[in-house]
């Protein structure tokens, strides 16, 4: 099974970019992030004709996540925790499987900047409750994959200057112990299973010439349970979607499970 993530920034204005990565990657699932639209405005008569069924949780003008998938789906929306929060961050589907099920969630946590605002208290009190929530999963033992946009650079090896994240709220130290703690309940970050190696990237920004002089963090990840972990085959980084014509400034990354 192919599954992958990406942080599209806006499905709509990406829409030729998400169609030919359905059509040439064919990943069996794509978890997507930050869509920018409510559900009815989703793109879903295109994601059909690709072959593709699509569960979304949108919102207007900001956030939205949503699950593509060539199988049928049973999907869950939001993340539970708080009653009161509005935003459109966290979608969980379970997908058959020749193996039973594999469950899926698409994440896009909050960014939290600036610092030291209710911003910052939002994103750590959020990924609290998504650890929470990933506890139970667990217990589940199923095959579960926590895919989407973290907003966390885990270690300085995940910057081409990790220096100038250092007072970032994807860098701070908090952050950091948080998505650790995540971590530390069993899950595997995909990508450090099968390498070790710096300059893997998978945001640049728009400014500065960051995309052409490489300077690149990785805070895309797919965290895995043991179940899924133990059929993990490969992870790819399609760094080449960066390079296309007004492109998100993140890129997909994907996994291949047995």
């Amino acid at each position: 099974m192919r599954i992958a993530t990406w942080n599209v920034n806006s499905v709509r204005q990406r829409l030729d970019h998400l169609v030919w990565y359905l059509r040439e990657v064919s990943p069996d699932v794509l978890c997507l992030q930050e869509l920018k639209c409510e559900e009815k405005d989703f793109p879903l008569a295109a994601v059909a004709a690709e072959g593709y069924n699509a569960a979304v949780h949108g919102q207007k003008t900001f956030n939205g996540v949503a699950i593509l998938s060539k199988r049928p789906i049973e999907v869950m929306r939001g993340l539970p925790g708080d009653d009161s929060d509005t935003q459109s961050r966290y979608i969980e589907a379970e997908v058959p499987d020749e193996h039973g099920v594999v469950r899926i969630a698409s994440i896009y946590l909050p960014n939290g900047n600036p610092t030291g605002t209710e911003k910052y208290t939002y994103k750590l009190a959020w990924m609290e409750r998504l650890r929470a929530h990933a506890k139970g999963l667990l217990e589940l033992e199923e095959s579960l994959v926590l895919a989407g946009d973290y907003n966390v650079i885990p270690e300085p090896r995940d910057a081409k200057d990790p220096a100038a994240w250092e007072k970032d709220a994807l860098f701070l130290p908090q952050t950091r112990a948080q998505f650790r703690s995540l971590l530390n309940l069993g899950f595997a970050d995909a990508l450090r299973t099968v390498t070790d190696d710096a300059g893997l990237y998978t945001f640049w920004d728009y400014q500065a010439g960051a995309w052409q002089r490489n300077n690149g963090i990785r805070i895309d990840h797919l965290l895995l349970s043991p179940q899924a972990a133990d059929r993990l085959q490969s992870v790819t980084i399609d760094k080449e979607m960066r390079a296309r014509e007004k492109p998100s400034d993140h890129v997909p990354i994907r996994i291949e499970l047995d």
